[in-house]
């Protein structure tokens, strides 16, 4: 009999304790083991924020390279890191499992955090210091190859580290549930929002104490402060071993990939059978049978030898469970796609709008404040709204969806693209009065105007995050979590490299007119427009696909009192998106 379900079952095997033995759920997982492996995010965040929220002031101000190269190099690394979690998801998924990526990333990382700390702090790892005649007149040395290429061996290396942890760590720790039990499904469903403040509380002490040390006191120091994090959260994970519920490593998901459509191509002139049940492996498939896609069906097409008989061995064949996991793959692409842009209007706040507060008054008295801090109200917007869409908005949804998401992961992600969009319109508006103000009456405007464009931002985070995150964990088959996790964070990836490409298209169709190393000649507002003119069409892409998805389907397996209970899908639910 055909059964289907969001995660295979902890007692098949594939979930053990650290001594390969079947886990014992009172005494492993849970939100103690969960918790240790959180820490290991919040230290990569620290990291990781504390570098690239305040690294293009670094890259103009001491190694005197231009705003836009200095932005190009920010989001080619963070752009890379999130590439990176693609690849190492799938090692983790195919080989090394979860919690083994997780331990050597941490240790990559801490090791590229080291290495940046001696780059930094080195004098002959810059250029000669320049003064403001000199900047004016355009005469400040920039640094040379040998000097760039301890910085940027340091930032990869820390893009390695930082991928195999991002790829893996929300999947592992959403393995310390069992989702069978009632309590654990719950607390799954916090645990992505808890998952997400605590990466934000990460990026909030990075924004604040960090960058302000790396300011006021040296780089070297804040660098070897996140080096030191990153070492004793590794010590912390590696402390709750005997805690933690280890989901095996299954195969290469890639392999399971290119096999169903490899042989879906070569029996593409085959016909279909009349009954999917005839479909090989039918009855034993862990997922139910879909009949969209189903030219991918034909991978699993039984052929009859000439007397009849079937010979399974002799052919190249596909399981039921293998074709509907390729389905569910290419199901996630429409939304992936439109997901990138969000990233692109995010990558801005640490780059372009971190250089516009420094053509900003940042005197508060005797305080200068950092350009690099801004992102503390970008954090701050976060917390804020992630705090509420557990305390308050899912609760109140539930009553209305009767549902324990409350609302769906792509309703989540629709409201974070809207709080992008806005965040733009206002970037412009705002960018063309401070250099309006500036250009004709040679006033500086407050470094606070750049707030709500930051807070805008955050709040569409705290949704689009979560959401796709949950959405692309939830509706991933369950051997594919960590590729899935890793397929989601590149749209970060893509995110950031489109920047880049926006930013050397609009020099080029501006001829270098709209971003300038001095914003008060440029136009950046011409930027932020054209972002959220893209922002507005990708939004309506993004409902069209939102209305075709068909969510994964669940059941529920029965407990003692509950023999006959069923759970809605996603799909089931009469929803209104956005």
């Amino acid at each position: 009999m055909v059964s289907g379900g969001t995660h295979e079952s902890q007692d098949d095997g594939s979930v053990v304790d650290f001594r390969g033995d079947p886990v014992d759920n009172s005494k492993t997982g849970g939100w103690l083991a969960a918790g240790l492996i959180l820490g290991t995010e919040l230290s990569e965040r620290i990291c990781v924020m504390g570098i690239s929220m305040n690294l293009v002031t670094y890259l103009v101000g001491d190694m005197h390279l231009s705003t836009s190269k200095s932005a190009t190099t920010v989001t080619n690394f963070m752009a890379t890191l999130n590439l990176l979690a693609l690849l190492l998801g799938f090692l983790a998924d195919a080989k090394l499992g979860r919690y083994w990526t997780v331990a050597i990333s941490a240790t990559t990382t801490a090791l590229g955090v080291t290495l940046l700390t001696v780059a930094t702090s080195l004098p002959g790892m810059r250029p000669p210091p320049c003064d403001d005649h000199q900047r004016k007149h355009h005469e400040c040395i920039v640094a040379n190859g040998s000097q760039l290429a301890m910085l940027y061996a340091a930032l990869y290396i820390i893009a390695l580290g930082g991928g195999g942890i991002k790829a893996n760590v929300s999947g592992f720790g959403s393995d310390q549930f069992d989702v069978r039990d009632p309590k654990e499904e719950k607390a799954m469903i916090f645990f992505f929002n808890r998952f997400y403040f605590c990466v934000s509380l990460g990026s909030l002490f990075a924004v604040t104490v960090l960058v302000y040390i790396q300011d006021n006191v040296g780089r070297g120091w804040g660098y070897g402060i996140s080096a030191a994090t990153m070492i004793i959260a590794m010590m912390v994970l590696l402390g709750g071993t005997k805690i933690y519920r280890f989901r095996k490593p299954q195969g290469s998901p890639i392999t399971v990939i290119g096999k169903v459509l490899f042989i879906a191509w070569k029996k593409r002139r085959l016909p279909l059978p009349s009954h999917p049940s005839l479909l090989n492996e039918y009855d034993d498939a862990r997922v139910m049978h879909t009949e969209k896609f189903s030219w991918l069906d034909k991978a699993a097409v039984v052929r009859s030898c000439e007397d009849g008989t079937e010979d399974l061995k002799s052919q190249a064949i596909s399981t039921v469970t293998e074709v509907e996991e390729v389905k569910m793959v290419i199901r996630l692409l429409p939304i992936w796609s439109t997901c990138i842009l969000f990233w692109t209007i995010y990558s801005q706040m640490g780059t372009f709008s971190v250089e516009q507060a420094t053509f900003t008054n940042r005197n508060l008295g005797s305080f200068v404040f950092p350009s690099g801090s801004l992102s503390f109200f970008l954090f701050i917007s976060i917390l804020l709204f992630t705090s509420l869409n557990e305390k308050l908005l899912i609760p109140v949804a539930r009553k209305f969806t009767n549902t324990t998401q409350g609302i769906t992961s792509l309703q989540r992600v629709g409201v974070g693209l809207v709080f992008s969009i806005v965040a733009m319109v206002i970037a412009a508006t705002i960018e063309k009065e401070r250099r309006d103000k500036y250009v004709n009456q040679q006033e500086m405007i407050s470094v606070f105007w750049l707030v709500p464009q930051y807070f805008l931002v955050g709040a569409g985070e705290a949704f689009a995050y979560v959401g796709q995150l949950e959405f692309f964990i939830r509706e991933a088959p369950e051997r594919m979590k960590s590729l899935s996790t890793g397929f989601f964070l590149s749209t970060l990836a893509m995110g950031f490299f489109l920047s880049s490409l926006l930013v050397s298209l609009a020099n080029k169709v501006s001829h270098g007119g709209w971003i300038k190393n001095n914003l008060n000649k440029g136009r950046l507002d011409n930027f932020y427009w054209t972002l959220a003119v893209l922002g507005f069409l990708n939004f309506f892409a993004f409902l069209v696909f939102s209305w075709r998805h068909e969510y994964k389907r669940q059941v529920c397996v029965p407990n003692e009192n509950e023999t006959n209970q069923k759970v809605k899908t996603e799909g089931e639910q009469e929803l209104e998106m956005i």
